[in-house]
């Protein structure tokens, strides 16, 4: 995981004891860096006109005979959070290499990464995936897979909406960049990006539909409430001024219709009134918008005399 200005993921000393895994951060924490080495190198080599590392080094990357194709990310879904649990995100691609370059040593990395940005250059906070497990499917072809865990805990409320993906692939050949190494003898392969999704706060809905049961020509009131997560505070707070459609299904069917669309007021809530005609279920139902996934709540019976 990447702090917001990614000059400060490169900017370091790019040690090669953490080529693994992306920190973790506790509740209320400040988010900082998670030491990457491999992707603060893809980042360097992407960027010419940004420091490798503070420590001694010499020359450049130079560019990795390796592609990247069929880039999946959550399997082509939106990247939905709440407020408490990480999310584990799978992504896997196809890697395209030259003879020359051993995917399989130990200090070669390929991984892909999240990020909320311009581009992978200018990427405002990011996450990346473990480093990938790749399978040869012929001497130059691998397919492979990793996974991305994205913590709310390192979310601000800010960074829902629209994400990107890039990926990448750094073969240290024996160097170590936390000491004087020679840079020109580190391969890196950028693809950037390879796909867009959202990354949305989870939302809660409820319906409540009275009395029950009630007379045929009374009124039913329908009560309910949109929520959604806020990554702020790890709670859950109303969602305001939202149109939100009040549906009804016939006992016996299984078809509902839309009978009105109503807001949500200030604090989420959502009040109407209907007719009672006949039995059937009532419920409440959200499209979604940018930055909060659609959802639908459970229905509520009520039993019409």
């Amino acid at each position: 995981m990447r702090i917001r200005a990614t000059v400060a993921a490169v900017s370091g000393a790019l040690a090669i004891s953490a080529l693994a895994l992306p920190a973790a951060h506790a509740a209320g924490q400040e988010r900082v860096p998670a030491e990457n080495s491999a992707s603060m190198v893809a980042h360097a080599a992407h960027h010419s006109g940004r420091a490798t590392s503070s420590v001694a080094a010499s020359g450049t990357p130079y560019q990795l005979n390796a592609t990247f194709s069929a880039v999946k990310v959550n399997n082509g879904k939106n990247i939905v959070v709440g407020t408490s649990k990480p999310v584990t995100v799978p992504v896997s691609f196809t890697l395209t290499h030259g003879t020359e370059v051993d995917i399989h040593a130990k200090d070669f990395v390929t991984a892909i990464e999240l990020y909320r940005g311009n581009s992978f250059d200018d990427s405002v906070y990011g996450f990346d995936s473990d480093p990938a497990t790749c399978t040869d499917t012929s001497a130059t072809v691998a397919t492979c897979k990793s996974a991305v865990f994205v913590d709310p805990a390192a979310l601000l409320s800010e960074d829902a909406g629209a994400w990107q993906a890039a990926a990448f692939a750094v073969a240290f050949n024996g160097q170590d960049p936390s000491k004087p190494a020679d840079l020109s003898k580190i391969g890196v392969a950028v693809k950037d990006p390879t796909n867009a999704f959202k990354l949305q706060r989870y939302a809660t809905l409820n319906t409540d539909a009275a009395p029950e049961p009630v007379k045929k020509g009374k009124t039913i009131t329908v009560t309910g409430k949109l929520a959604r997560a806020d990554w702020d505070d790890s709670k859950y707070h109303g969602y305001a001024n939202q149109s939100v459609k009040l549906q009804f299904r016939k006992k016996g069917s299984s078809t509902y219709t839309t009978l009105k669309t109503v807001k949500t007021s200030s604090t989420g809530s959502l009040k109407t009134t209907t007719t009672a005609t006949v039995d059937g279920y009532f419920r409440y139902t959200f499209a979604g918008t940018t930055t909060t996934p659609a959802t639908t709540a459970a229905a509520d019976y009520i039993d019409v005399k």
